[in-house]
């Protein structure tokens, strides 16, 4: 790897001249004890994964030491957790260990819009990249069409029943369902941040055009189906869930699910091929396992639940990887995705870097498409030390689940050795391992400080145990998240939120659902421009999403989107194909 240099090199030219040299797929299936008819080529260098074989053949073993990989309240950028993973998988196999990892599927709204693929960078990124961001294996094209489906479903139910009557209806075999067109719970999506299309109005024309009525897109991320696929165990799992889908509520309040639509068959029908996991490598030739999507601030935000019980089986570590900060990305690893796998994490890894610490520290705003301040490339040990106050906190979060974290300083060029020397102070003070990498500019090799680290921590014992009990009311879990993962003092409820929460404590099905919170990513409370470790402040509950296929409740706070919107200065204005070779360039 030290022929690329990725000062001078753009992360798709690194990954086109990686590629040349890559295993293919076969050999790296190969490398983690996977049989010829285990393994779903998808061309020389990706491939699905036949989850069902493999794990009929292993049974209940688990050989890896299971680490999730998190970070502290990101920049817009992101502070490099995709990076860090792959550095620190790269990093493991120096040590003559089998590796791999599990991340998250690009979408590409942000692909396109300002944080760019999901695939990692320098020297510590995954392969093939252009795959990868644009297309990949369908899976996320599956979870839109599937989604689409119930939409099509609801739509033109609603359409017959209000053009004809009752004996109408029963000659093609229905019966009324009487929908509420002002309580349909589903959205159609789309897999790019379209702020235009969030509220939109359909069915307008004649009764041949549908059933007029408000309705809009979310991200295809934000999917239920989404976080079906990621918390899943396997196809005849994931087909139970998807029947329980509540798509809409009838005029006197009852639930309307797929199976009512009898829609639910066909959805399953497009997600089959979706089920098995992806197999690609790192850019040193380890494999990596990319299933489920991105959005721990709208969605679970997971790698899948599937492709962590193949790593655990196959590997001798197994890296997972989180969406966002602690307060949602490792909170819903925690108390939603390991108790619905049973799996429990030997290690946790949280990412900090200087940038993201001076900004908490009272930095200038972290702008996308703006240049950074001097602050953010010039000493400044002030910033950095009041900035901490971030990073304590997410250390609190991963200690309050009975684990002692590492704490990884994601190095920059401009990062000063006294700035580096004052995190490490300041996170081994609140009791945690800490470790600076290099990866992103020296791949394995600069991962080597944390790998140790990581390894001495996974051999501690911890005494893992979730933060709430599944079976405590929705709103004694809503205030434990917010009071002792977030810092707030209260939490409020419009009349909407509360009218709903109510009827959910009242409803013996819905009571042993989990806890997924909707909330912004950029800093621990609701308001996304409270940085640092914001005190004397309440969480507004605004709204009540069901996910009961899915397996959890979704309040939605602040002022959270479902659809995120396209910058000013979006990265698709910088990605194109050269003419000769027809290759894509561009992507970061």
């Amino acid at each position: 790897m030290t022929k690329f240099d990725p000062r001078k090199m753009k992360d798709w030219q690194i990954a086109e001249a990686a590629e040349l040299d890559a295993k293919s797929v076969a050999n790296l299936a190969s490398q983690l004890g996977l049989k010829n008819d285990e393994v779903i080529p998808m061309g020389r260098l990706i491939a699905k994964i036949d989850a069902r074989k493999v794990l009929a053949r292993l049974g209940d073993s688990q050989r890896a030491k299971y680490i999730d990989v998190t970070a502290i309240t990101p920049t817009p950028f992101g502070e490099g957790k995709t990076t860090t993973t792959i550095g620190l998988i790269q990093g493991l196999a120096k040590l003559g260990k089998i590796s791999c990892g599990a991340i998250r599927q690009p979408s590409s709204g942000p692909t396109f819009n300002i944080k760019g693929s999901a695939a990692g960078g320098g020297l510590s990124q995954c392969i093939p990249l252009v795959p990868l961001s644009i297309r990949f294996t369908g899976d996320i094209d599956s979870i839109t069409n599937a989604n689409n489906l119930a939409m099509v479903a609801l739509t033109s139910r609603m359409q017959h029943e209000n053009n004809y009557d009752d004996a109408r209806l029963a000659k093609s075999g229905l019966k009324r369902l009487d929908i509420d067109p002002k309580k349909i719970q589903m959205k159609w999506v789309m897999d790019f941040c379209a702020q235009a299309l969030r509220n939109i109005i359909i069915g307008r024309g004649g009764k041949m055009d549908g059933f007029e009525m408000d309705s809009g897109f979310a991200i295809s991320a934000s999917s239920e189906l989404m976080a079906i696929l990621a918390v899943s165990k396997d196809l005849a799992d994931m087909r139970n869930r998807i029947a329980k889908i509540v798509v809409a509520y009838d005029k006197n309040g009852n639930e309307i699910t797929a199976a009512d639509l009898e829609v639910d068959g066909a959805m399953a029908a497009w997600m089959t091929e979706a089920i098995n996991p992806n197999l690609i490598q790192t850019i040193e030739g380890q494999p990596i396992f990319v299933h489920a999507g991105p959005f721990a601030n709208i969605a679970i935000g997971q790698s899948s639940i599937i492709a962590d019980m193949l790593g655990i089986k196959l590997a001798d570590y197994h890296i997972t990887e989180s969406g966002f900060g602690a307060d949602i990305g490792y909170e819903k690893f925690w108390n939603l995705k390991c108790r619905m796998s049973g799996l429990v994490p030997n290690a946790v890894v949280i990412v900090a870097t200087i940038r993201a610490l001076k900004m908490h520290g009272g930095g200038p705003a972290v702008k996308p498409g703006a240049a950074l301040s001097d602050d953010y490339t010039k000493e400044n040990l002030k910033l950095v030390e009041k900035g901490c106050e971030n990073l304590i906190a997410h250390i609190e979060i991963v200690k309050k689940s009975g684990i002692k974290p590492v704490v990884c300083i994601n190095s920059f060029n401009t990062d000063t050795k006294s700035e580096i020397e004052l995190a490490k102070k300041i996170a081994a003070q609140n009791g945690t391992f800490c470790a600076v990498s290099d990866h992103w500019l020296k791949g394995g090799n600069g991962a080597m400080e944390l790998v140790e680290a990581v390894v001495a921590a996974a051999n501690e014992k911890n005494n893992f145990k979730f933060l709430y009990e599944l079976d405590a009311p929705l709103r004694q879990k809503i205030e434990i998240i917010a009071k002792q993962i977030y810092g707030a003092d209260d939490v409020v409820y419009t009349p909407h939120a509360l009218k709903k929460v109510v009827a959910l404590e009242a409803d013996p099905q819905s009571r042993t659902l989990g806890t997924c919170m909707a909330k912004t990513h950029l800093s621990l409370s609701h308001d996304p421009h409270l940085k640092g470790r914001p005190k004397g402040w309440t969480l507004p509950v605004k709204d009540i999403m069901i996910y009961k296929g899915a397996g959890f409740i979704v309040p939605v706070v602040g002022d959270i989107k479902l659809m995120p919107g396209t910058a000013s200065n979006p990265a698709f204005r910088r990605v194109d194909i050269d003419l000769d070779t027809g290759k894509v360039k561009g992507l970061f």
